[in-house]
């Protein structure tokens, strides 16, 4: 992840903006302008850690909106400590040495960003943990929160996910409502065969075997099995076996931790859980400050 790139900078600064971090009345009010802190990052639970390489950028990022210039900013980790490690609770993830008013300004963000990221890559980890063994791989989906989808997503990877579509131009997936508009799935298929940009694979959405054949017999490149009881996978997975063309499988829709491995084991090819990114609960961080 290029934390420096326009994109996650942008980002970055909405959260600094959003908590009006440069104007922040507490630290005025209290703490000496020259004062130095030196700021730990606690795990307060064992967790998967994602958004470290943030933390430095933040900081960054808000001298810019300042205008002005500050102190020197010393962001350190031990070398084993890195996106996608597992920390237990108690573990140091990181110390910060900065101008104090800087530091307490910017607490918030840190933490925020922090505790979200780890959250979904731990979340992502328990999933991907759950179907080790079989051949399915674990996915995201686009139900992430509105303008934090590069971090969102980035956050799947470090849980040992892989990311489904970034965005809407990213592949052909026909689902349930483009399906309704175009008049059914011959239709929506023989229009996407001959409109689409490059050699991009098109994928369909089913919800029952009927709906699979047919997505097979007009030229589906990847299917969707959306809502599909694992015995009614296990049969899709079957049929598509005998296809003279490979045809990737994914399993969507009403999919948790207490399922997931039966799916897997039906011989699917991705697994995707909206769960990753919309319902996972953040990790539990604690940002302990003293005079440096």
């Amino acid at each position: 992840m290029d934390f420096n790139s326009r994109r996650i900078t942008a980002i970055l600064e909405n959260a600094l903006l959003e908590d009006r971090a440069t104007r922040d009345a507490t630290s005025y009010a209290c703490i000496d302008p020259n004062q130095r802190a030196a700021g730990t990052i606690l795990a307060k639970q064992d967790c998967i850690l994602s958004g470290l390489g943030a933390v430095a950028r933040i900081l960054d990022v808000y001298a810019i909106l300042d205008g002005a210039v500050v102190s020197h900013c010393e962001v350190t980790s031990h070398p084993e400590i890195f996106d996608g490690v597992r920390l237990r609770k108690g573990q140091t993830v990181a110390v910060i040495r900065h101008n104090a008013r800087v530091l307490l300004s910017c607490e918030r963000v840190i933490l925020n960003l922090l505790q979200r990221l780890s959250g979904i890559a731990t979340l992502t980890r328990k999933f991907v943990d759950e179907v080790t063994g079989t051949k399915a791989k674990i996915l995201d989906t686009r139900k992430t929160a509105p303008g934090l989808r590069p971090l969102d997503k980035y956050a799947v990877r470090c849980g040992g996910g892989q990311n489904h579509r970034l965005d809407l131009s990213d592949g052909v997936l026909i689902k349930n409502n483009h399906i309704a508009l175009a008049g059914g799935i011959k239709t929506a298929l023989e229009r996407a065969h001959r409109n689409r940009r490059g050699t991009q694979i098109i994928e369909v959405e089913v919800r029952n075997l009927a709906e699979l054949e047919e997505a097979l017999t007009y030229g589906a490149e990847a299917i969707l099995l959306d809502n599909m009881p694992v015995a009614e996978t296990r049969a899709a997975v079957e049929r598509c076996s005998k296809s003279e063309r490979r045809i990737p499988l994914e399993s969507s829709g009403g999919i948790n931790l207490e399922n997931v491995r039966a799916y897997a084991e039906t011989g699917v090819n991705f697994i995707s859980v909206g769960a990753l990114t919309h319902s996972a609960p953040a990790v539990d961080m604690s940002l302990r400050m003293v005079s440096a």
